[in-house]
């Protein structure tokens, strides 16, 4: 083992012991605060406030640190996974982030370009500009003096991150248990998701193949650009990107004072993110000012392309089938289009579904369509379907905080500007391109085909289901419903059993002791020991038989 893995380990096993503290810590106060010792605590000190649950799990996942408030700040948007108590507490977090050593961050770069910074970059800025949970970013010029953007990964993260996702885990099996009452939320799933997410995001060649989908994507459009990527000096842990000098669009009043057109940026910006999710279904996930530049020329930049949403088909035929059954006024297909959301075909309370939605058509029906908030209207579709516990894809998610994002964007530029009318054209397009003649025609060939296939292998099923059946090897699988209750049921069988042959072997050890050894008296506390838990649990279980 080498001096590097030595170090990390190192790092693991002092990242674990951090976390267990932190953890020890909180479930103590929890713990005293109950008492009565700490209620007469708390009746001295009315300064002291007693936290509820949910700020309670804020401070812990503040104190846990960057990967835990991360993992906060996510679930905050998630309304199908946590209560709404929850998240508006989560929305609260708040990341404290050291940066590293200057001097250490040059190490890296230097290790991930196999070289020095001066036999690459004209200058390097040695004061780091920005620090973040997973890298730290400079800023260099390179010799042929195009300005830059650097940014290197934290040291051993990846490791840090899935230890703090497998203890995730665990919390999450721990809070289940706790507050069971909270138990049909899909913590696990979540944590899963979070997983693949922050998997992408360790891997800078992810982002930059997005830097350069996008770039592709707006090629056609001057006034949308996209920082260009520099592949020959980026790895996994190192994207060198262009540097972009603009001005975040919630300075109002610096773009003013520039004479750059509000309206004209507004108008861009949200065309852009809506040609993103309506068209490609791959849209920036995370577009809030700070990844935003307005450059000259009333040009939208966007940066840090680390977190991406991506639709799906069924998704993008959703969005389709939603529209049109919006603009019919029609709850019962609005209402199978949302159960296709689900991947459902059949539900048992569609009725009380379809009556939500006929409530829904009925509070915007007098609303002209080019006044209707579009991102309001979807959110309150995908807060029917948490209400019926139906599965949402977690693209939706994000596609419902990237429109409100997109609202308060064009909002904050030009209030006086409607985003429906904007909405509409990229809505009718999306409607025809899925129901377009050689879609359809294609979707017919294929279940005729399905059809066709069906009927081929029929006969060949039939034989084989027969022929197993005579030879009695047809088996049939038992699904436990209630798995966790005969989990449990079994684990306390197992534990009487190894008691009771713990005791037995006790007493009769004891027993053959104080035969052979009389003058050993520990033979005799034992035997007696024994023999009296022995004779407890029997009277126990009489007892508990005759009641």
């Amino acid at each position: 083992m080498n001096i590097l893995n030595l170090y990390s380990n190192f790092l693991q096993t002092r990242r674990f012991l951090q976390i267990a503290r932190i953890l020890a810590k909180h479930g103590y106060q929890n713990w005293y605060l109950g008492t009565r010792l700490g209620k007469r605590y708390l009746r001295r000190n009315p300064d002291i406030k007693h936290l509820s649950t949910p700020e309670r799990i804020r401070v812990l996942i503040e104190d846990l640190g960057p990967t835990f408030v991360k993992f906060g700040q996510i679930l905050a948007d998630r309304p199908d996974v946590i209560a709404d108590r929850f998240r508006t507490e989560l929305k609260q977090l708040q990341s404290h982030v050291e940066p590293i050593d200057d001097q250490t961050a040059r190490h890296l770069i230097e290790n991930e370009l196999c070289k020095p910074i001066k036999h690459v970059f004209k200058s390097f800025n040695k004061t780091c500009l920005a620090s973040a949970s997973i890298g730290q970013v400079y800023e260099a010029t390179l010799k042929n003096g195009e300005d830059v953007i650097i940014k290197i990964q934290r040291p051993h993260i990846e490791k840090t991150i899935k230890l703090d996702i497998k203890l995730m885990r665990w919390m999450v099996n721990r809070f289940t248990k706790e507050y069971p009452q909270y138990s049909y939320m899909d913590l696990d799933g979540f944590v899963d998701e979070f997983s693949k997410q922050m998997a992408n995001e360790l891997d800078y060649f992810n982002e930059a193949d997005n830097m350069l989908r996008f770039s592709a994507m707006f090629e056609s459009n001057p006034q949308v650009y996209i920082p260009k990527v520099y592949g020959e000096y980026t790895t996994k842990r190192l994207l060198v990107m262009e540097k972009i000098k603009g001005v975040p669009p919630d300075r109002i009043q610096e773009l003013k004072e520039a004479g750059y057109d509000l309206h004209g940026i507004a108008v861009t910006g949200a065309n852009a993110l809506l040609k993103m999710i309506l068209e490609e279904g791959f849209f920036h996930a995370d577009p809030h000012p700070g990844n935003i530049f307005i450059m000259p020329g009333n040009v939208v930049c966007f940066i840090d392309f680390g977190m991406v949403g991506t639709l799906r088909p069924r998704e993008m035929n959703f969005i389709a089938n939603f529209l049109i059954s919006f603009v019919r006024k029609n709850p019962k297909a609005m209402g199978t289009a949302l159960l296709s959301l689900s991947g459902k075909k059949f539900y048992q309370d569609m009725d009380e579904l379809e009556f939500e939605l006929d409530s829904l058509l009925k509070r915007v029906g007098n609303v002209p369509v080019e006044e209707i908030n579009f991102a309001s209207l979807m959110q309150s579709c995908i807060n029917i379907l948490v209400k019926h516990q139906l599965r949402v894809p977690s693209g939706m998610f994000m596609l419902g905080k990237s429109l409100l994002t997109l609202q308060r964007f064009a909002g904050q530029l030009d209030p006086d500007l409607p985003i429906t009318p904007l909405v509409l054209p990229y809505a009718k397009r999306l409607v025809s391109n899925q129901y377009n003649v050689s879609k359809l025609a294609g979707s017919v060939f294929d279940t005729l085909w399905d059809y066709l296939n069906m009927a081929r292998s029929l006969p060949v099923q039939v034989n084989e289901i027969l022929y197993k059946l005579k030879e009695g090897k047809i088996s049939h699988e038992i699904k436990v419903d209630d798995a966790s209750s005969m989990n449990r049921a079994f684990r306390n069988a197992a534990n009487r059993i190894v008691l009771a042959i713990l005791l037995t072997a006790l007493f009769i050890g004891s027993a053959l002791l104080t035969a052979l050894a009389p003058g050993i008296i520990y033979g005799k506390i034992l035997l007696v020991a024994s023999s009296a838990i022995i004779l407890i649990m029997l009277l126990g279980r009489i007892f508990r038989k005759r009641y």
